[in-house]
């Protein structure tokens, strides 16, 4: 059974609320603590750092936390909503350059290189906003956007330079992109590796510009690209479609789009995750006698039999009527109805005096019951005893005490 991951803020020991500022200084401290070199031979700190490392890649990139936010480990597994699925956040580059980007080769000799500025890099990735109805986004639409993109120039094929000519290598950098600079510290001897501003990274320069792209080696242009938007995507999440960004550098691969979506309101429905509510008005009358009535969903009007006696604000369920899962289309939400009974502002005077007869019958219908209840409550009185027959003996008896 695979190890499962420790949470990424517990990992750096910071609060799911921490700022760019505090997650960056506990990634340093960290990174200093189990950096290899720090702890030569001891696996169990490689392990830590990589783990640091890899944490800090999420956290660090706002649009990659997000998904964490959302998704947990789960953004990033293949066939998930991460890399490989929907949304393709992967962690890209090597987690040493994350290491270099902070400290530089602080290390020294004996730390990893980073890979040259001159080699070949991925191009920069492009954001851009769709709008999509709420059924949109419920059911998943195809939609197109315009962009203005940059390809090759096609009359230096890159090079930035004049036809006939071709750039020259770096005198500074001697080719490499990069200037290092040597300087003792605490850890002892500490390399620093900047970008060369001559050549800006690239190990070559341009003497003679292309008059075509001016010395760039790209052209722009707009261009249609056609997004497909899956169901069940809800606002703010974004779409990642492959090598539709900035043209690499020295040959590396074209940088991504991301298409962020925003979903328009509706005037009915509200969402919240995969569920769906809304409230239907019901008449006195049905409420009181009960029958069928008819809810707008997103699938269209259904028939609900409402039971006699319902009272305002019963919430009922519509199952499977809510939003699809992203991962698994077949599962979906449920929808939640409120049934608010609606009481007529304007009645005609038949409507009124129909109203009328059923209130005093309504009274009666009560007064009876009260009645009824009294006569119930009200203690019973005995039956009188009828008188006894009188027998020979008893008259005279009777004669005998009258003589005295």
């Amino acid at each position: 059974m695979a190890e499962s991951k420790r949470d990424y803020y517990e990992v750096l020991g910071v609060d799911k609320g921490a700022d760019e500022s505090t997650i960056k200084k506990a990634y340093r401290q960290l990174a200093k603590k189990y950096h290899p070199d720090m702890n030569p031979g001891d696996a169990e700190a490689e392990k830590k750092f990589k783990e640091v490392a890899e944490a800090y890649a999420v956290l660090s990139d706002p649009q990659k936390r997000a998904q964490y936010d959302q998704f947990g480990h789960a953004a990033f597994e293949q066939g998930g909503g991460g890399a490989g699925g929907f949304g393709g956040f992967d962690f890209g580059g090597d987690m040493g350059d994350i290491f270099g980007d902070i400290f530089g080769d602080l290390f020294g000799g004996g730390a990893r290189t980073r890979r040259a500025n001159n080699g070949p890099m991925k191009g920069a990735n492009i954001r851009a906003r769709v709008r999509i109805t709420f059924e949109e986004a419920v059911f998943g639409c195809e939609k197109q956007i315009e962009l203005n993109l940059k390809d090759e120039c096609t009359t230096c094929h890159g090079t930035g330079a004049k036809p006939g000519t071709s750039p020259q290598t770096c005198p500074k950098c001697g080719g490499k992109g990069q200037v290092v600079f040597t300087q003792q510290s605490l850890f002892g001897t500490v390399r620093n590796v900047q970008t060369c501003a001559d050549c800006e990274g690239s190990g070559k320069i341009v003497k003679e510009k292309c008059p075509n792209c001016h010395g760039t080696g790209y052209t722009s242009s707009r261009k249609k690209i056609a997004v497909t938007i899956p169901a069940g995507i809800d606002g703010g999440q974004s779409i990642r479609i492959r090598e539709k960004g900035e043209p690499g550098v020295n040959g590396g691969p074209r940088g991504d789009l991301l298409v962020e979506v925003d979903v328009q309101r509706h005037p009915i429905f509200q969402r919240q995750d995969m569920n769906i509510f809304s409230t239907t008005p019901i008449t006195f009358a049905q409420a009181a006698l009960g029958g069928d009535i008819r809810i707008n969903t997103v699938d269209g009007d259904v028939i609900y039999n409402v039971k006699p006696g319902t009272q305002t604000d019963t919430k009922v369920r519509l199952k499977g009527k809510g939003v699809p899962s992203l991962r698994n289309k077949s599962v979906r939400g449920d929808h939640y109805v409120t049934l608010v009974v609606q009481v007529p502002t304007k009645l005609s005077e038949e409507a009124k005096s129909a109203l009328r007869k059923f209130d005093a019958a309504a009274d009666n219908s009560l007064g009876l019951n009260l009645d009824e209840e009294k006569a119930q409550d009200k203690p019973k009185e005995k039956p009188k005893e009828k008188p006894k027959k009188k027998g020979f003996m008893d008259k005279l008896k009777e004669t005998f005490e009258d003589n005295n």
